[in-house]
């Protein structure tokens, strides 16, 4: 029989930059807001470059649909140009969902 990982065999951390006109159009706020609908833990902010980075973690269909959600559904998604995700090791002491100033 092989041995039970639980729910940690099917966690994945993501890290996602979005580019356009995301800053200053309440996107930080928006990905906050939107992962309370979600089973997700990480961070949003803005980089010195004008582009937002997301690090988020949790079960792959939930961090794939949180990310979803802001791409191509929320109120920001048509200041979204590109994103670019990758899959990044596991967040570590990250309890919730904030922004980092």
């Amino acid at each position: 029989m092989p041995p039970d990982r639980g729910k940690w065999a099917v966690m994945m951390a993501k890290r996602v930059i979005f580019s356009g006109r995301v800053q200053g159009v309440g996107f930080r706020y928006t990905a906050k807001d939107l992962a309370r609908g979600f089973d997700v833990c990480g961070w949003v902010k803005n980089l010195p470059d004008g582009t937002v980075e997301l690090q988020v973690m949790g079960e792959r269909g939930e961090v794939e649909d949180f990310i979803r959600e802001i791409a191509e559904e929320s109120n920001v998604a048509h200041h979204i140009k590109s994103l670019m995700a990758e899959e990044i090791p596991p967040l570590e002491g990250v309890r919730g969902f904030s922004i980092i100033a």
